[in-house]
């Protein structure tokens, strides 16, 4: 089994990090897009963590293009977007692919972790 701490992913930088830097803290990993009928949930991602984080809850946002290509821009775009209309200060990791072939190790993981959960929960 994977630990989802050690997989590499990317901050929207573009320098390399893991999920591991949130050790200790409940996380809640979750794909965005600014271009689709979801995008307020930015707002509500952000009062949620406002409200949680001294209490050791943060958010990894991973931008996603793969659907309907309603996440077409940069990663510096998506970060400037965020910050300038819901005053975003949780991570903003780089943009991933969440399914098909070019799905990232991360989704991947859970899918499998989601996969395991199922199975036993029958």
């Amino acid at each position: 089994m994977t630990n989802l701490l050690d997989i590499p992913v990317k901050r929207a930088d573009g320098s390399a990090a893991t999920l591991a830097e949130h050790a200790g803290k409940v996380t809640l990993i979750v794909n965005v897009a600014s271009k689709c009928g979801l995008t307020k949930q930015y707002e509500g991602l952000e009062k949620l963590f406002e409200d949680k984080r001294d209490q050791g809850f943060t958010i990894a946002a991973f931008p996603c293009n793969d659907f309907k290509g309603q996440e077409p821009g940069t990663d510096a775009e998506i970060v400037e977007f965020c910050q300038l209309t819901y005053d975003v200060k949780f991570p903003i990791y780089s943009k991933i692919s969440v399914k098909g072939e070019a799905r990232h190790p991360l989704y991947a993981a859970l899918l499998a972790s989601e996969r395991r959960r199922s199975a036993t929960d029958r």
